[in-house]
Order: structure tokens, then sequence, then C-alpha cells
């Protein structure tokens, strides 16, 4: 597995921006839309618990539940964007996830931010 396996944020040109920082150089902020978020819940596969759990006796990276993660991570940015794109936005600050276990089935993955409108300053 390369690199590219484990990358996460925007893989395809968007007509959303998603920025983790607080406003964008060059740019301001001319709308609030307000807060918008993606959420995904995944389980994790009989396989890849029996290949963590072996793992775990001897050391070193999950490769398979890191690359779950990662493909969860994005799900949830994608229906992030998705919902800010609904909303009239044009770019998401101060994005940021949230990973919590959901009631020992899953992982429960939300990428939440404030959907603005931008323009050049």
């Amino acid at each position: 597995m390369g690199i590219e396996d484990y990358g996460g944020g925007q893989t395809e040109r968007s007509d959303v921006l998603v920025v983790t920082t607080n406003d964008v150089p060059g740019h301001q902020v001319t709308r609030v839309i307000g807060e918008v978020f993606g959420l995904t819940v995944r389980s994790r596969h009989l396989g890849s618990q029996i290949g963590a759990g072996l793992k775990s006796m001897i050391g070193g990276e999950l490769k398979g539940l890191t690359k779950t993660l990662v493909e969860t991570r994005n799900q949830a940015m994608e229906r992030l964007v998705e919902q800010a794109k609904a909303r009239g936005a044009n770019a998401v600050l101060m994005m940021r996830f949230d990973v919590t276990e959901a009631a020992d089935v899953g992982t429960e993955v939300c990428a939440y931010g404030t959907a603005v409108v931008i323009s050049r300053s």
C-alpha cells in the first residue's frame, strides 16, 4: 500500500474550500451560514478485528484499521462538503474531526465546521 492509501482531505477539486483555520488569507467572509457536519458510523469486520488482535500481541501499526479510519474520515468529510454546498456555502472554516466509539459496534466519525461564503479581498 502506498502513501495515497493513508492520506486524507479533499482529493478532487471541490466548489467548497475546507480549512482548519479561522480565515482564508486573501479572502473575506461575506456571510456566515452556520455549523455543518458530516457523520458516519463504521463497524469493523471480523477479519480486521482478528488481525488487529494478533498484531497487538507483537506490536506495530494496524494497517487495515488505519486504512479503514482514513476511508471513514474521508466519507465524513464528503458529507460535510455536501451539506455546506447544499446550504449555499463555498467554504468551511475551522473544520475538525470528532471520533468516538459507538456502542462497542463501531466507530463514529464526525467532521464539522462553520459554513461560510467567502470572496477575494
